[in-house]
């Protein structure tokens, strides 16, 4: 999720196999401490959301830590698109290609990161999420999770300030598990991943297409916030 505009050619299946197995074991964190919570504190669905959301910031950090200096460790489609967006036109920076290329990684990723958690659980890796995540109050929590996500990430990158990105991301990642209605999917890839594990994490296919779309309209909400906040060009600084 970290912000890096600059992909040179040279090095790019590289990066492309970060964000793929970045955003592989962001799943695998999110699915498989949520399968664990589940079967630890049965009949607490409050305590089973905390460890969840607990392992889950801890876990985005440390991958946005590792993974940063390979690919930026984007590893959510939505982040690529609004970074694509906001340094188009701009030299090195990431084409629409390459952005297309970092989704599809992300999505196959997000996709085999959900199987690996059900296959160490031995949750059946052939049913689908039954849990329906439907309704404009989960909507809205997605709008605003994701919103908040690309604000956060954006002004990282305006300010010059994207060393930070790590532990901010996975805080405010763990702290919206909490304060957003939806329990904070913010990310396409993840939420298509989820849908391939009927589990605490999982989402149900027919609930897909809505969190994805108000994902995509949370992007562009951050996306304005951030630019009517801090104008101007990108900051050079960032982590390559």
């Amino acid at each position: 999720m970290l912000t890096v505009l600059t992909v040179p050619a040279d090095g790019f299946s590289r990066r492309l196999l970060a964000e793929g197995l970045g955003t592989g074991a962001l799943v695998t964190v999110v699915v498989g401490s949520g399968i664990a919570a589940q079967r630890l504190s049965p009949g607490d669905v409050g305590l089973q959301l905390l460890e969840n959301a607990l392992v889950t910031a801890l876990g985005l950090a440390v991958l946005v830590a590792a993974l940063a200096p390979v690919s930026g460790a984007h590893l959510n489609p939505v982040v690529t698109a609004v970074l694509w967006f906001d340094g188009r036109g701009r030299p090195g920076a990431l084409t629409a290609r390459g952005a297309a290329s970092y989704a599809v990684v992300q999505t196959v990723g997000a996709i085999g990161g959900c199987v690996l958690a059900n296959a160490m659980y031995a949750v059946p890796v052939t049913a689908l999420a039954s849990t329906g995540r439907d309704g404009w109050r989960l909507l809205l929590g997605e709008v605003v999770a994701t919103a908040g996500l690309v604000l956060l990430v954006v002004l990282l990158l305006r300010t010059g300030r994207a060393a930070l990105a790590a532990p901010a991301v996975g805080a405010y990642i763990g702290a919206a598990y909490w304060f957003t209605s939806s329990t904070s999917f913010a990310n396409p890839a993840v939420t298509v991943g989820r849908m391939f594990s009927d589990s605490f994490a999982g989402i149900a296919p027919a609930s897909v297409p809505a969190f994805v779309v108000a994902q995509v309209v949370g992007g562009a909400v951050g996306l304005g916030l951030a630019r009517a906040l801090v104008p101007g060009p990108v900051a050079r600084e960032v982590l390559a």
